[in-house]
């Protein structure tokens, strides 16, 4: 069983926002590189967000403009928030994680990650 659950997905109409959510385990916020990929049928997984245990953000270049990753403040969660959701937005979206502490850069190369969530779905539907 996964140590990081993704939670937030469901199906929303073109145009609306979501706000997804990755519990990390204890209290290890610090440590760890952070990333959000997404997957639709048929198509390979990909990289949209990534926080590193210093904070630093990157995006790729489909989610610069909609989506931000963000952490809480007083809780161990990672948000993806997405705004004007489209039909295309529609997978199963995935955190994923990697122990690295101190580290000022993260990447959204999958391969990097070690510690996957079961993911949640997102569906962008009139």
């Amino acid at each position: 069983q996964s140590q990081f659950v993704e939670s937030g997905g469901r199906l929303v109409r073109p145009g609306e926002p979501l706000r997804l959510s990755c519990a990390v385990p204890g209290d290890t916020m610090d440590s760890w590189n952070i990333a959000w990929f997404r997957q639709a049928p048929g198509k390979e997984r990909e990289g949209l967000a990534c926080l590193s245990s210093l904070r630093n953000r990157d995006y790729s270049e489909p989610a610069k403009e909609r989506f931000t990753i963000s952490r809480a403040i007083t809780r161990n969660l990672i948000y993806l928030s997405m705004s004007s959701l489209n039909p295309e937005d529609t997978a199963v979206y995935y955190c994923a994680a990697n122990w690295n502490p101190r580290s000022p850069t993260c990447t959204m190369l999958a391969q990097h990650y070690t510690y996957w969530g079961q993911g949640t779905q997102v569906t962008v539907s009139s």
